[in-house]
């Protein structure tokens, strides 16, 4: 899953990881706050474990309903590393693809429960 990320030009103001919740919370300056769950984030991630290294390559995360965040590392001024309870610790996420994900998150979501539904994978309810 691919996404072609264009340059939004807004930077955060306000990173906050809601654990109990596993929300990335982010709110950027042009007023746009996002809430992302961990799940969101993970199965959206551009690592080549995910894309490929082309089209064609890309590979359906499934699984994923109870990935919490284990912790976020600053990558410079432009992005973070999600670090996730199931190991994965290699996708890079720009502002600019934060805010795609922000902003496109319904569109997203649906995307992905209708690629899931596809390949005949049932998300299974999250664990307390």
């Amino acid at each position: 899953m691919r996404l072609i990320v264009k340059p939004c030009n807004s930077q955060p103001t306000a990173i906050t990881l809601h654990q109990l919740s596993n929300i990335l919370e982010i709110s950027f300056d042009d007023g746009s706050v996002f809430k992302l769950p961990a799940e969101y984030l993970r199965v959206y991630t551009q690592s080549a474990e995910a894309v490929g290294h082309g089209p064609g390559q890309e590979v359906l995360q499934t699984g994923k309903e109870n990935v919490t965040f284990k912790e976020i590392k600053p990558i410079g001024q432009y992005a973070i590393c999600p670090v996730f309870s199931d190991g994965h610790n290699t996708g890079i996420y720009t502002w600019d693809f934060l805010y795609k994900l922000g902003a496109e998150y319904s569109v997203l979501w649906a995307d992905y429960l209708e690629k899931l539904a596809a390949a005949g994978y049932q998300r299974k309810p999250p664990t307390a």
